[in-house]
């Protein structure tokens, strides 16, 4: 199969390599794509995209006149597919849907350390041979109660940590798995009362926009912890920026942001401009932003590069991909697709 690989960074090509085999013949290129970078499909099979991708609809319908014919993601996530505009074309899809949930699931649990135990401020302060202890203090984890916000592979993973260390775990899902062990299922908004540590492990979808909203933070805590290592556009991010500079949020360790797209996986620290509501969070002493780099592990990097393979191996041989099968009328199990409210009902 011909395939032009988008958005591809240096370390991903010797994983790739190693799944690939050379099976297929892939085109590694670093430009994301978009309208103006579709010319790099002419002649292709399928595309490899990532979360930094266009895949709108006037994106899918180039490429379908391109004639491609399937659309692979190095992600869990297909928010930045149009997936009604490919199926309409005829453009099948796929995800890879489990990558070393433990990769993301310790990269929530280091922004909660460094957050609480101020590690970068004393950082800096240490290189400057400042080793005043003053305003460093922290809290235990051990004893506190910690609300998981969707129980898939990555949330179940964050618990389990959590839970080793001693926290009261509390969990919400609209669909929650049934053997769930050493969680205590609850509504969302009693777990959002009760919780001093808030971790978000869902996938962005049209009911979870902005899950984390105004009435979603006014049932917090004071002081509560709040990450988010799965999507920005869970977060509504003007209303949390509110929140930290009320207090009324303590902490926030963010992986992912609403507007990231065009802007986190590049260099923008010579730009003039800079995006102005980013400016205002990362001002904030109790703010932690890392670039999307939660997936960033040797491990998580080979089982992506494996799985994607493994989905272009399943397409030449005219086979179904089976659970990585993200089309719009996908033959996965059908989801619950209910808004998710914050009121119980």
């Amino acid at each position: 199969m011909k395939v032009v690989a988008y958005s591809i960074k240096s370390f991903e090509k010797e994983f790739l390599a190693k799944s690939n085999q050379k099976k297929h013949d892939i085109t590694l290129i670093s430009n994301p794509l978009s309208l103006e970078t579709t010319m790099y499909a002419e002649g292709k099979d399928a595309v490899m995209v990532f979360t930094n991708d266009d895949v709108s609809t006037p994106v899918v319908n180039k490429l379908a006149d391109m004639g491609i014919k399937y659309i692979a993601t190095r992600s869990v996530g297909t928010d930045h597919i149009d997936r009604e505009a490919a199926g309409a074309r005829g453009i099948k899809i796929a995800n890879v849907p489990v990558y070393s949930p433990e990769a993301v699931a310790e990269h929530t649990l280091a922004l909660a350390f460094a957050l609480n135990r101020h590690v970068v401020q004393a950082n800096e302060h240490s290189h400057h041979f400042d080793f005043k202890l003053e305003n460093l203090m922290g809290f235990n984890f051990h004893g506190k109660t910690v609300g998981i916000i969707g129980l898939g592979h990555i949330g179940l993973a964050t618990a389990a940590i959590f839970k080793g260390m001693g926290c009261q775990v509390l969990g919400y899902d609209v669909a929650p798995p049934d053997d769930v062990k050493n969680i205590q299922i609850e509504s969302l908004s009693t777990l959002l009362q009760q919780s001093d540590i808030v971790s978000l492990h869902v996938p962005l979808t049209p009911q979870t926009h902005h899950l984390i909203n105004r009435e979603a933070l006014a049932m917090m805590k004071d002081g509560v912890m709040l990450l988010n290592t799965s999507r920005g556009g869970l977060i509504d991010t003007e209303a949390v920026l509110q929140a930290l500079t009320l207090g009324r949020v303590g902490y926030l360790g963010i992986d992912v942001y609403e507007n990231e797209k065009g802007l986190f996986f590049q260099d923008h620290s010579k730009d003039v401009k800079k995006d102005p509501l980013l400016q205002k969070l990362i001002a904030l002493p109790n703010v932690l932003v890392t670039p999307h780099q939660a997936f960033l592990t040797k491990e998580a990097l080979q089982q992506i590069a494996d799985r994607t393979i493994k989905n272009l191996d399943q397409w030449q041989q005219n086979k179904c991909v089976g659970d990585a099968c993200a089309c719009a009328n996908s033959c996965r199990e059908p989801k619950v697709t209910e808004k998710i409210t914050i009121l119980d009902k």
